[in-house]
Formats: structure tokens, C-alpha cells, sequence
């Protein structure tokens, strides 16, 4: 069997772009995929204008994901709330519908897709597996998603890490009350040490996502969840349509605001092992498309050899968006800051267009 051209670290967006992209290059390119059946990764259902052309790049339009269009940006702390229209049309999608759409672009462009294979580690070029296999390809492309990778260590922040940051995430059911509560926005409820964000997918579910400090669980996710509702009306009106029984999904110690810009020739690193952007900006779908465009373009130009450059080059490209992201969420989080925040935005509209904007990685 011939040695593959590149390897593919995980068939999330990162690396089922960047796969569509190396194949249609002419690259003999292996997918690698942990789970043997595509699932609903915790959070990432929100895709910006931006994410949706770079998606129609690859052949793939809002009509063939089906997903809910998100023409506004709601945002609630304590009693204040504001609405603001964002700079362009988003969609709203499960990451089941996403990832499959992706994974078999992937494969139509020639792309062979392995299920079950594990990744563990990087030695070199070699990649090793969890059942002890040994897989080599001149360049590896390392989109592994929020998940740890040996030897790619990502740390948080000095302040996070003192006090961690988990990512908690509940499917709501379709209901019709729930769709005319919360319509075409997406919405961000800001609280104590942390925020929910709630968008609607493709077949009218809901995904409620919450980035919060570990000393604000206080234990079961559930109960924090309800003493939440409990606290902030406007997000218990929404906790009203959960379906608990559906069980919370969690994961701890995310790294938010962290990047790094160093690599060794070879590897390419994609989505979340590059850097994690502060969920609250909605932009981690896209830095997974922008950064699989990009190393895709170094590759064609300079194959195995480009990755430093395209590393220090995708790094400087977050700088702006991530300190941005960064202020926005310490300010959120934060009772005594989130109020004014929300009040600005209501009385500024053209201000969270520009920082939607800002948000993007260009």
C-alpha cells in the first residue's frame, strides 16, 4: 500500500476541511477518526457569515446543512438585556449535522476516512496510536479538537488556572414556545464566573452551552444548572423546555484565550491545538475552517516545510480577535462589569456589530 502524502489528526471541521482541501490538491491524504460513529461535540453550533463562506468554498452551502438562521445577537445580565442585529446573516447547526457533511466531502474528494483509530502521540512523523500502531506521512495535521494530545501541552492563563474553566452543554428539545422565545438570535446569559450561549439547530432543538469556573459548579452540573434558572429568569424561561433526562455533557480544564505559534516542519497545527478562542465569541467553528484553509495554502506552496511559517502566521492572525475575546468574557463574567457591558450594547448597537466583527479571524 502506498504511504499516504498527509495525515489527518481527528474528522471534526479542522480536519475534514483541511482533508476536502489536500485531497483536491492531489494529495493522498488519511483521515483519522477516534469514534467509530460521528457524534454531537459539545458545543460549536454557531457558524458565522464568515465560517459559511469559507464553507461555500468548499463546495458546501447553508441549504445542505439545513440549519436555523441567526440574524441577531441577544444578550442578558441580571436585569438588563440588549438585541442587536449581527453585521451578516449566521446559521445555527448541530455539530452531528456539520461534521457529517464534512466527513463525507471528504471522502467524495478522495480522502480515506479510518474510524476507531486513536491517535496518542506525535513522534517526528510517525503517529502512534492507542493499539500500538505506527503511522508515518511526510506532513500530519494535528486537529484533534478540545481534547489533550501528548506532548502538545495548551496552558490556561495563570488566573484560570487557578480556578478552571469547564464546559458544560444541554440539548433542549424543539418546543414552540422555545422557537418564539428565542427565534433568529443567538443569546449569551451572563452570570457569576461564567455564561450560557443558546442557538437553535437544523431541526429546531436547542444547544445550550456554558463556559464556567469550577468553584461556581459547586456540584452535579444539573443543580448548578437549575440554581442558575433559579437566579436569572430569562435563562430559567428557557431551562423551562429541558429535557433532563438527556443527560448533561461536560468537559473539564478548557484552555480558553490560549494560542501558540510554534511547530516543527511537518506539522501542521489546526482548530483548537493552535489556539482556543473564548467560546462567548462564537468564532471556534471558524478558526477550525480559517486555519484548515490556510494550512492547506502553505502545504500547496511549500509542503512538510511550510508548517513554521504557517504556525507563527496563524498565531499573529488570532492576536486581535483573542485579546478582544478575552476582555468581552472577563467583563461578562464578572457581576459588577456584565451589567454595564449589556447596557452599552443596548444603547451602542453599532458597537457589537463592530465587535462581532472584530471577533472573526480574518
Amino acid at each position: 500500500m502506498t504511504a499516504p502524502d498527509a495525515l489527518v489528526i481527528g474528522a471534526g471541521p479542522a480536519g475534514a476541511s483541511a482533508a476536502i482541501g489536500l485531497a483536491r490538491a492531489g494529495a493522498k491524504t488519511v483521515l483519522l477518526e477516534r469514534s467509530r460513529e460521528t457524534g454531537d461535540a459539545l458545543c460549536g453550533g454557531f457558524l458565522s457569515w464568515q465560517s459559511l463562506a469559507r464553507l461555500a468554498a468548499l463546495g458546501i452551502d447553508a441549504a445542505m446543512l439545513g440549519g436555523q438562521v441567526v440574524r441577531r445577537v441577544r444578550l442578558f445580565a441580571g436585569a438588563r438585556s440588549s438585541e442587536t442585529m449581527l453585521p451578516e446573516a449566521a446559521t445555527g447547526v448541530s455539530r452531528l449535522r456539520l461534521d457529517s457533511v464534512l466527513q463525507a466531502a471528504a471522502v467524495a474528494a478522495g480522502a480515506g476516512l479510518e474510524r476507531g483509530v486513536h491517535a496518542t502521540a506525535l513522534e517526528g512523523s510517525a503517529v502512534q496510536t492507542r493499539d500500538g500502531a505506527d503511522l508515518a506521512a511526510p506532513s500530519v495535521f494535528l486537529a484533534a479538537g478540545k481534547h489533550g494530545f501528548r506532548g502538545f501541552p495548551r496552558e490556561p492563563a495563570a488566573w484560570q488556572r487557578e480556578d478552571p474553566v469547564i464546559g458544560l452543554r444541554l440539548r433542549m428539545p424543539q418546543a414552540a414556545a422555545l422557537d418564539r422565545l428565542v427565534g433568529d438570535a443567538v443569546e449569551l446569559h451572563l452570570f457569576d464566573r461564567g455564561y450560557a450561549g443558546l442557538v437553535r439547530q437544523e431541526d429546531g432543538s436547542a444547544n445550550l452551552c456554558l463556559a464556567v469556573h469550577k468553584s461556581r459548579l459547586g456540584g452535579a452540573p444539573e443543580a448548578l444548572l437549575r440554581r442558575l434558572g433559579d437566579e436569572h429568569p430569562r435563562l430559567g424561561e428557557r431551562l423551562a423546555f429541558a429535557d433532563w433526562s438527556r443527560g448533561i455533557d461536560a468537559i473539564g480544564h478548557v484552555p480558553y484565550g490560549w494560542r501558540d505559534g510554534v511547530t516543527t516542519p511537518g506539522l501542521f497545527r489546526l482548530g483548537d491545538q493552535a489556539g482556543v478562542i473564548p467560546s462567548l465569541a462564537g468564532e471556534g467553528m471558524g478558526i477550525a475552517l480559517a486555519s484548515a484553509e490556510a494550512a492547506v495554502t502553505a502545504w500547496r506552496h511549500g509542503a512538510a516545510g511550510a508548517a513554521p511559517g504557517f504556525q507563527r502566521a496563524l498565531a499573529a492572525r488570532m492576536t486581535r480577535p483573542f485579546a478582544l475575546a478575552n476582555l468581552i468574557w472577563r467583563l461578562g463574567e464578572n457581576p459588577r462589569t456584565a451589567s454595564p457591558l449589556t447596557a452599552c450594547a443596548a444603547a451602542a448597537p453599532w458597537l457589537v456589530r463592530l465587535t462581532s466583527r472584530a471577533t472573526r479571524l480574518g
